[in-house]
């Protein structure tokens, strides 16, 4: 056996804990020491930053975080890019979600750290809803009237005295829904409020439900997506605002390197030791 076989063959039985060493190593050193890797920017994220970006100031955006916490590190940077897009260009926001476990105060968190940020009144700039069960009949009572679902808001202020909720009164006077989901509810916005209501949306997913979602851009129900980190990273990029998502694509990039890179030597090991 030359040595080009040898070394082959040796890889083919490499202890288990070595791999896991290098994509440990794979994973904690580009957040030490960032990469900057180049990242491009899909049709699909760069249509739902222009369809942001084309709102004039003052309009009203409904954005949703319907997400549950076990997804944070792909939703998460997807609400926080959304929102800061949103109050930079001084367009009202409406915040609810429809997920019962954990997302309230998901959502609590993330607009008043945005809000504090670019110094937003609450009422006036942006106004949470909160949450509300049954999202089917939230989604088609909204359309109706906001009030008879949400009498008052996530805080207990009646929306009558909120200066906001009193030029809301349904979809009518929504000028965009940005739906933040990590399950099946972003199915009923299409069906029941786009396509009922004729409202434009658009929504970020994980990754795993972007191939799905893709259908709603073909057929014009949707004016743009982002997909999982990578897409959360891409908006992020288009806003000049680099947050956790950016950051994390170093890591995921070269962990899925080193993932080819073991199945290639894998099968070249395979052969090579079968001759």
């Amino acid at each position: 056996m030359n040595s080009a076989s040898e070394i082959f063959s040796k890889l083919q039985h490499i202890d288990r804990r070595y791999i896991f060493l290098f994509i440990g190593m794979a994973a904690f050193l580009p957040l030490i020491f960032p990469l900057g890797l180049p990242l491009g920017v899909t049709p699909s994220s760069e249509d739902l930053f222009n369809a942001v970006e084309n709102l004039e100031e003052g309009s009203v955006v409904m954005l949703t975080f319907d997400y549950y916490p076990s997804t944070l590190p792909e939703t998460e940077p997807m609400s926080y890019a959304a929102l800061r897009h949103l109050f930079r260009k001084n367009i009202r926001v409406i915040t609810l979600t429809t997920i019962p476990l954990g997302a309230l105060s998901v959502m609590e968190g993330v607009v008043k750290n945005v809000a504090r940020e670019y110094n937003k009144e609450y009422g006036t700039d942006y106004v949470n809803l909160g949450y509300k069960y049954g999202y089917v009949a939230v989604m088609l009572g909204m359309g109706r009237k906001i009030s008879d679902i949400f009498p008052r808001d996530n805080y207990d202020n009646k929306l009558e005295d909120l200066p906001l909720m009193q030029e809301v009164k349904n979809y009518d006077d929504v000028d965009f829904l940005f739906v933040v989901s990590d399950n099946a509810t972003v199915d009923y916005w299409v069906s029941l409020v786009n396509a009922q209501f004729g409202l434009p949306m658009g929504a970020g997913v994980t990754a795993v439900m972007a191939p799905k979602c893709y259908s709603f851009l073909q057929t014009g129900q949707m004016v743009g997506l982002l997909g999982g980190m990578k897409g959360a990273a891409e908006y992020e990029k288009l806003t000049q605002n680099q947050g956790r998502a950016t950051r994390g694509m170093d890591p995921q990039s070269i962990i899925h390197l080193l993932i080819i890179a073991f199945i290639i030597l894998g099968n070249i090991g395979y052969f090579v030791s079968k001759r």
